[in-house]
């Protein structure tokens, strides 16, 4: 039997006034046929899960589209269009099939379809027909609609944040699929809606209160009849309808007992609601705490978050370290291209005045000007090679500086937004991290897997911006109302 596989991944931020284009998914995946193989075969990503697992199930995996861009602002109508007419092409091209593996993000948003996800899958849906099974694998961070439901016949969504079950739960969409093409199981879906929005902050898999919300549902796998579950946190940057928590139920063709079993589930997480509002610390705060701590020390740049889709030029905290000698010495990752060109026409060991960062917008701290020297210059590639958040192994951030202050304040400056998912992002430059009291991650939890082993604390801070854990701060116009926290009187 033959089962294709098709992967459209993109977190879309409302909140951000650029665009994501064609070219954002041309820069980095962007895919057909054969090509998704070679490439995406042996990542750490549930796509190498569906590679893996088929071949374990003796079916025949046949790559057909694979498109995935940098969390930032919404698809044009032109670019989602244009996706969805190349996935089409390459669906075309691969021959019969008997199931469909497919990987949505679910926190994707386009101009002319504010649940593009649901859009593109009730698509595919239409052209192969009901007959054939869709399994599909879910970020944690996603937004799910009822058309999501309806398009596919059983979704996993990832278990842990930072995610590093990617590719396993990849493998269990590929068993799940050759289960129903063997007839061993009919899988039948329920989900539950809940009118919550969860504070980043409080997004932790392996610790309260996330960590018992997953306890939960992993022991209602036990119950019979109950294939999988899952429990989606959602993207809270995305002011959609379809913004908020969700609980998953599958089971083997009992749709009373997937139901029973996803309202269950939720009632458990909704009844704990208020552990998941979120324990903010200030900049001042943070930075009072760090210096009572043996360095080093990570600050988690919370509302510059680079995987929530900001512009990772923010320079509160490499202002505030600056005035503080005693968290120096300190790095700091800036999206700076301006600055970067101007470091390699100075050249290595000159000393070089830069305005830093703060170009985007004015949301995330002004520019930062000072003297540097040049300590490096390189081309920004690098390779991770154990399971980090994110799955993808190779990484190109753009021709890359590294430039100091003699103070003690080291920046690194970066073509392109990188999200700080591998600690190979500095140490494949050279950055000795042992030199440094303080390092600074432009993240909440995805930093996590890379930055907590050469870290004694981590330190989340409040930070302003378009992905401000202080949900307060954005200007929700499309979210449901009423929805906790916000109307804390809400209902389910």
């Amino acid at each position: 039997m033959r089962v294709g596989i098709i992967a459209l991944l993109q977190e879309s931020n409302t909140f951000i006034k650029g665009e994501t284009t064609l070219a954002h998914f041309e820069a980095d995946i962007l895919l057909e046929g054969e090509a998704v193989r070679k490439r995406l075969a042996d990542a750490h990503h549930e796509i190498g899960g569906f590679f893996v697992g088929l071949a374990e199930q003796k079916l025949e995996a046949v790559p057909i589209f694979a498109a995935r861009a940098l969390p930032f602002g919404v698809l044009t109508a032109e670019t989602l269009d244009a996706l969805v007419r190349r996935l089409d092409a390459a669906l075309d091209r691969a021959g019969p099939l008997d199931g469909l593996l497919v990987a949505p993000h679910g926190a994707t948003v386009a101009a002319n379809h504010a649940d593009a996800d649901g859009y593109w899958l009730t698509h595919l849906r239409q052209r192969v027909g009901r007959k054939m099974p869709i399994v599909g694998t879910l970020d944690l961070h996603a937004n799910v609609s009822p058309k999501m439901i309806a398009a596919c016949d059983a979704y996993i969504g990832y278990r842990t944040n930072p995610h590093l079950d990617q590719r396993q739960r990849g493998i269990e969409a590929a068993r799940l699929i050759a289960m129903t093409l063997r007839g061993e199981i009919k899988p039948t879906m329920a989900a539950a809606f809940l009118p919550l929005a969860v504070n980043i902050e409080r997004q932790l898999t392996a610790e309260q209160p996330c960590r018992g919300v997953y306890d939960y549902a992993d022991a209602l796998l036990d119950k019979e009849g109950v294939v999988t579950n899952s429990v989606i946190l959602s993207f809270p940057y995305a002011d959609v309808a379809e913004m908020g928590a969700c609980v998953i139920s599958v089971t083997n063709n009992d749709f009373a007992l997937a139901e029973e079993t996803a309202l269950g589930l939720g009632q458990y997480w909704w009844d704990r609601r208020h552990a998941f509002v979120g324990q903010m610390t200030s900049i001042s705060e943070a930075c009072d705490r760090a210096a009572k701590l043996d360095g080093p020390i990570t600050l988690l740049d919370m509302g510059d978050n680079v995987g929530g889709g900001s512009p990772g030029d923010g320079t509160l905290l490499a202002i505030a370290l600056a005035n503080r000698r005693d968290l120096l010495p300190a790095c700091v990752c800036l999206a700076d291209a301006d600055s970067v060109q101007k470091a390699i026409a100075a050249g290595v060991g000159t000393r070089v005045t830069l305005t830093v960062g703060g170009k985007t917008d004015d949301l995330h701290g002004p520019p930062f000007e000072a003297e540097f020297t040049v300590q490096s210059l390189g081309d920004g590639k690098f390779s991770e090679t154990e399971p980090r958040h994110g799955g993808f192994l190779h990484f190109n951030q753009g021709p890359t500086a590294i430039v100091a202050t003699d103070t003690g304040l080291t920046i690194m400056l970066t073509t392109r937004r990188m999200v700080p998912f591998s600690i190979r992002q500095l140490t494949s430059h050279g950055v000795d991290l042992s030199a440094f009291r303080v390092l600074v991650a432009k993240g909440v939890h995805a930093p996590v897997a890379a930055y907590a082993p050469v870290s004694k604390h981590l330190i989340r801070v409040d930070t302003p911006g378009v992905t401000s854990a202080d949900m307060t701060r954005l200007e929700y116009k499309n979210r449901r109302r009423p929805m906790f926290p916000f109307e804390l009187d809400t209902t389910w």
